[in-house]
């Protein structure tokens, strides 16, 4: 994501502030990228007017979309300085008509807005957001309802000890795209990596076995790997949060520690049967963070939904 020339931003109906929007027009006045204003909007009862033909109840629809197509074009008239456009369209999954326009028109960035709990002040994430964390091809940003300051912080989330080359290579596109954003936001990169603790079972069976010379040797292959890593990114080993304890603990808390307006994860996009053994450690790192998300699968990653 070393640029951005189309973003599709998703427009909320529930809300008369567009956040995605509004995200997609800043970040679109640094890189010149083109914005499409998307919506997908469906009513089962207009599939069940059966006292109706099918050409009515077509033009029933047709009457929906241009009365939506309305709406935005209203929210984007007074946008004169950037190339942007509507595009609703009518579809029963939202996150499938979302992934199908990125595949079909090759968008480099997808933005949403999230939900907010009203009382905890925290962050929802819906089905359509969790559909296209896991399966759209494009980087998605889920963004909340506040501006990304200048002189802000991004923190970027590594697995650096990972021997898979899928996840080093991943760890490379997580640091260059979080790079790449702070450029655009004029923002402070650090990097978090999470080691385990200790196995309580193995202290306990092995008499022998030294708990804190195992913990400190694990800690220093931690660092060793991290801190090579943000070397080869000429990032300051200062800026490098390396913390024992679960991805979906720790890093959450780092971010919160340093007011980071958004983390930069990446997602293997598991779904079915391996997603529900292995689990997705992306997944409870993000339900459990509380600012703005940059979600990036690996290279050569085919959306489930690609070919259909």
């Amino acid at each position: 994501m070393d640029k951005i020339k189309r973003i599709l931003a998703v427009i909320d109906p529930t809300k008369a502030q567009q956040n995605s929007l509004q995200r997609a027009l800043s970040l679109a006045k640094k890189t010149g990228a083109h914005i499409t204003a998307f919506l997908s909007i469906y009513d089962f009862s207009y599939e069940m007017t059966t006292m109706l033909s099918r050409d009515e109840r077509e033009a029933m629809r047709e009457a929906v979309i241009k009365d939506r197509e309305a709406w935005i074009n209203d929210l984007l008239s007074s946008i004169n300085d950037i190339d942007v456009h509507s595009l609703v369209l009518w579809h029963n999954r939202p996150y499938e008509a979302v992934i199908n326009t990125v595949i079909n028109e090759g968008y480099d960035l997808v933005i949403k807005s999230t939900h907010q709990h009203d009382t905890l002040k925290s962050v929802i994430f819906t089905p359509t957001d969790w559909h296209l964390i896991r399966k759209c091809p494009s980087p998605v940003l889920l963004v909340k309802d506040h501006e990304w300051p200048e002189q802000g912080h991004i923190l970027a989330a590594v697995n650096s000890v990972s021997d898979n080359e899928q996840h080093q290579a991943l760890n490379r596109r997580i640091i260059s795209d979080a790079q790449f954003i702070c450029q655009l936001a004029n923002a402070q990169l650090s990097l978090v990596n999470t080691y385990p603790s200790t196995p309580v079972n193995i202290a306990i069976e092995i008499p022998e076995f030294n708990p804190s010379q195992y913990n400190e040797a694990v800690k220093k292959h931690h660092e060793d790997e991290t801190f090579a890593l943000a070397d080869s990114f000429n990032i300051a080993r200062t800026e490098c949060e390396i913390k024992e304890g679960l991805p979906e603990d720790v890093i959450p808390l780092v971010a919160n520690k340093k007011g980071s307006e958004l983390v930069v994860i990446g997602t293997v996009g598991r779904t079915g049967l391996s997603a529900a053994l292995v689990g997705n450690t992306a997944e409870h790192v993000i339900d459990s963070l509380d600012c703005d998300v940059l979600a990036l699968k690996p290279d050569g990653y085919k959306s489930p939904l690609a070919g259909k």
